[in-house]
C-alpha cells in the first residue's frame, strides 16, 4: 500500500470514483434532463451517510486480504454492489415476497414504480431480520473479546465476563430475533422468524468457511496457499453480506425521494463508489492503527444499526436516526483517540476509571 499522507494517496484513491461520478451525472443529464443531476446527488449524499460506517468495518477486514482479493473488492465487488445489492436485489425480494416472476417485478419497477415501492415496503420486515440479525452477530462477536484497549469499559467488561459462556453471541442473538418477530404479528412473525435464521446461519457459515480455510493453512506451503485463496474468499463473500445489511435501508429511502429506478441506481451507485474509496483510503493511510477506538465505534454503530433494523420491523425509524446514530459513535469513537494518543505522548496516566475508557 501506498504510504500514507500526502495528496498523492488521495487522488489515487478517490480520482477513479470521482471520474466515473462525473460520467454518471453526465449520463443522468443527457437521459433525464438537467432537473435529473440534482437528485442524483442527493441520493449519493444519502448512500454516504447511511453507510459511512460500513466503510470503516470494511477496512478492518480489507487489510487482511492479499492483495488480489482488495483487487476483487474493488472491481467485481463494485459490480455486485452497484448492479447487484442496489437493483437486482430488491426485485429478487420483491418477487419473492409478491409471487412474481421475473419479467413481472421488472414490468412493475418500470411501469408501475409506485406498487413497486409499495411492495418493496412490505418486504422491509423480512429484509429488517435478516440483516439485523447478521449485523448483530458481528457485534455480539466483537463485543464479548476480551481486548487490551477497551473503549466503554464498563458495557465491555461486562460481556467479556458472560462472554465465556460459549455459544453466548448466538443465544442473545436469537432471543433478540424471536422478539422481533413478536413485533411484526400476527401476519409477518413466520416470515420474519425464517429470514432472521437465514441470516444468522449466512453470518455462521462465512465465518466457519475462513476459520476452515485458515486452519489449513497451519500446514504445508502449498496448503497456506490455498488456504489464503480460501480466506480471501470468506472474506469477500463477507463484506457482500454487510454491504447488502447496509445498502437496502438506502433503497427503500430512496423512493421517498424519486420513484425512478435508473435514477436510483446511479445514485445509490455513486455512493457506493465513494463508500469502496473511503474504505481503502482508511487502508492505505493506516487511519484503523493511528485511531485505535474507531474499530471499537464502527462496531458499536453495527450493533446500534442491528436494533434499530429490529426495532423497524414494527417501528417507523427515521434513516436520518439511522445514519446520525452511527457517524455519532464513530465520531465519539476518533475524539476518544484522539485524547488517548495524545495523553500517550505525553504520558499522562490512564486509570481504571478514566472517562474516555469507562
Amino acid at each position: 500500500m501506498a504510504s500514507p499522507g500526502g495528496g498523492t494517496t488521495v487522488w489515487r484513491t478517490f480520482g477513479w470514483s470521482l471520474g466515473v461520478s462525473l460520467a454518471a451525472l453526465l449520463i443522468a443529464y443527457l437521459v433525464g434532463g438537467a432537473e435529473v443531476v440534482p437528485v442524483v446527488l442527493i441520493l449519493a449524499i444519502l448512500e454516504i451517510s447511511l453507510s459511512f460506517d460500513n466503510a470503516v468495518v470494511n477496512a478492518l477486514v480489507l487489510r487482511r486480504m492479499d492483495v488480489f482479493w482488495q483487487r476483487m473488492f474493488l472491481t467485481v465487488g463494485i459490480l455486485i454492489a452497484v448492479f447487484g445489492m442496489r437493483l437486482i436485489f430488491p426485485f429478487i425480494v420483491v418477487g419473492l415476497t409478491a409471487g412474481l416472476g421475473p419479467a413481472s417485478v421488472v414490468d412493475l419497477a418500470m411501469n408501475r414504480p409506485d406498487l413497486y415501492a409499495d411492495r418493496l415496503h412490505a418486504a422491509h420486515p423480512a429484509i429488517a431480520a435478516f440483516g439485523g440479525m447478521f449485523l448483530l452477530m458481528i457485534f455480539l462477536d466483537f463485543i464479548v473479546e476480551e481486548r487490551d484497549d477497551p473503549w466503554l469499559r464498563p458495557i465491555e467488561r461486562v460481556f467479556v465476563r458472560f462472554g465465556r459462556i460459549q455459544s453466548l453471541s448466538t443465544i442473545i442473538a436469537l432471543i433478540g430475533l424471536l422478539l422481533a418477530s413478536r413485533l411484526a404479528e400476527p401476519a409477518g412473525g413466520p416470515q420474519v422468524l425464517v429470514a432472521g435464521v437465514l441470516g444468522l446461519v449466512t453470518y455462521l457459515a462465512v465465518s466457519a468457511l475462513g476459520d476452515f480455510f485458515e486452519e489449513q493453512g497451519g500446514g504445508q506451503s502449498g496448503a497456506a496457499a490455498r488456504s489464503a485463496g480460501g480466506v480471501g474468499l470468506s472474506l469477500f463473500l463477507y463484506l457482500e453480506v454487510l454491504d447488502a445489511s447496509f445498502s437496502f435501508d438506502g433503497v427503500v429511502a430512496a423512493f421517498a425521494i424519486t420513484s425512478n429506478i435508473f435514477v436510483i441506481t446511479l445514485g445509490l451507485g455513486i455512493g457506493a463508489l465513494y463508500i469502496r474509496s473511503m474504505t481503502v483510503y482508511l487502508v492505505r493511510a493506516g487511519t484503523l492503527e493511528k485511531y485505535i477506538y474507531l474499530e471499537h465505534g464502527a462496531h458499536y454503530a453495527i450493533g446500534a444499526l442491528a436494533l434499530l433494523l429490529l426495532a423497524g420491523i414494527r417501528l417507523d425509524i427515521p434513516e436520518l436516526v439511522t445514519g446520525l446514530i452511527g457517524v455519532g459513535l464513530i465520531l465519539a469513537a476518533f475524539v476518544s483517540s484522539l485524547i488517548y494518543n495524545r495523553r500517550a505522548v505525553t504520558r499522562e496516566p490512564v486509570t481504571e476509571d478514566d472517562p474516555v475508557r469507562s
